[in-house]
């Protein structure tokens, strides 16, 4: 486990912080423990504002992380992504048919069984109607297609495998399905399709009571399964092993089927796979700077699924806000408490001053006491939120530019980082909110205090 080294600074900082108090402070420890045990009610309350901010922190990082986890596991170092000249985003993206021929036969594209490997795709986003929604499921949602010509070159190229049982959808795409009327007009064969692993469990959530106590698998759609998409059935022929990247939310079928039937007569996207990483820069180069057949722009694979973390950047923006406004609140809360609590125990201060302690020493003392409130609703809130580590969630990532961006669906993962960030921010709370009463605290004279 890596802690990245922009905690180091202000954990070594704290830590020091929290070490030199307990190093000057001389008043013993189980003074404070005893004031937080006699006041019960107001330490429970302090304690559980704590864990409330912590446990929201550390979920909302673990979203986060899990999107960025999600672009960064996408992608091949030697695949180039070629789209029209302008478009930001495969959606806006439109090239001809006569060009994927010219692109896929440069030298640096490499071969699998002497063809180039090269994966023609149409990407579309469609409106998906769910009729007799169960309670709690959303009536419609917007489902990724990617028409592709030859689906096992293109899983080849992304380096994806199907799940047992399952295969590619045929050349012609469609199946007959068995039953009354197959063949009629009124009964149109069934698109094949291969699935996604998130878009299969989401696919799945929307199956009646019934249909459900009937299925071989609950958690999802499997091979054989059917959904319905505008007025035809879509047959599920495979499921890809694809979590942890962005084809996990995607629906593969026959390009020349889905593009006519949703409007989309061109590629939207060409994937390369160049012999290696050095040669897929050249190639990117190449078709940037020297290619003039037709306008088009390439980027490294990598590189694209980078450029989609732009959602993730506002949703960690988002994140800081929310969090500096509770951690604001939050040391608010537990400098009224210390106020409470200085107040009730002005007398036994005064006492300790009359005992010989200095200042400082009550201040350490005092600073303890909070300090000790915040790393335990920290510990508290970490480990409450941790339990959000694994759970799936769904969310939209985009390059920022335009309305377009994927459905994903996504694994929230509370890392390290995320668990040292949720102790700083507590430890920083309760200092900060104890600082001004223990000033106000050892300001007093001492028999002021014992009036």
């Amino acid at each position: 486990m890596q802690i990245s080294p922009a905690l180091w600074i202000p954990a070594a900082a704290l830590g020091a912080a929290a070490g030199l108090l307990v190093w000057q402070g001389r008043i013993p420890f189980r003074y404070n423990v005893r004031n937080l045990v006699v006041r019960w009610k107001t330490t429970l309350l302090t304690i559980l504002a704590f864990v409330a901010v912590n446990s929201l922190l550390v979920v909302m990082l673990a979203f986060v992380n899990g999107m960025y986890q999600l672009t960064d596991n996408s992608g091949n170092p030697a695949n180039v992504v070629v789209l029209s000249e302008g478009a930001t985003d495969e959606s806006f993206s439109n090239l001809q048919f006569t060009d994927a021929g010219e692109l896929e036969n440069h030298p640096q594209v490499a071969r699998r069984h002497g063809r180039p490997m090269c994966s023609r795709e149409s990407y579309l986003v469609v409106n998906q109607p769910i009729p007799d929604a169960r309670p709690g499921r959303p009536e419609r949602r917007f489902l990724q297609l990617r028409g592709l010509d030859d689906p096992g070159l293109s899983a080849a190229i992304h380096d994806l495998q199907l799940s047992d049982g399952g295969s590619w959808f045929s050349p012609a795409g469609v199946r007959q399905l068995p039953g009354p009327g197959a063949g009629s007009p009124d009964s149109p064969p069934a698109i094949e399709v291969v699935l996604g692993e998130g878009i299969a469990r989401e696919l799945g959530r929307d199956r009646s009571d019934q249909a459900l106590q009937a299925a071989r698998n609950r958690e999802r759609l499997e091979v054989g399964d059917v959904f319905v998409l505008g007025d035809r059935p879509w047959l599920v022929v495979g499921v890809l092993q694809s979590s942890g990247s962005t084809f996990d939310s995607e629906v593969w079928a026959k390009r020349a089927i889905i593009g006519p039937m949703f409007g989309k007569e061109t590629y939207t996207s060409l994937v390369l796979r160049a012999q290696d990483a050095a040669a897929a820069r050249e190639l990117k180069e190449y078709l940037n700077l020297e290619y003039k057949q037709a306008a088009v722009q390439a980027l490294l694979e990598e590189e694209y699924f980078a450029s989609l973390s732009q959602t993730n950047k506002q949703f960690l923006f988002g994140v800081i806000f929310v969090v500096f406004w509770l951690a604001v609140g939050g040391a608010c809360g537990l400098m009224n408490t210390m106020f409470a609590a200085v107040s009730q125990r002005k007398r036994d201060l005064g006492v300790l001053r009359l005992l010989g302690f200095a200042r400082w020493q009550i201040l350490a003392s005092l600073l303890i006491e909070s300090l000790l409130l915040g790393l335990v609703g920290g510990l508290l809130g970490c480990a409450l939120g941790s339990l959000c580590h694994g759970v799936k969630a769904s969310s939209i990532v985009s390059s920022g530019h335009g309305v377009a961006g994927k459905f994903v669906v996504l694994v929230m993962t509370v890392d390290v980082d995320t668990l040292l960030l949720g102790l700083l921010l507590s430890a920083a709370m309760g200092l900060l909110g104890g600082l001004l009463p223990a000033l106000v605290a050892v300001c007093r004279r001492p028999l002021e205090a014992l009036r």
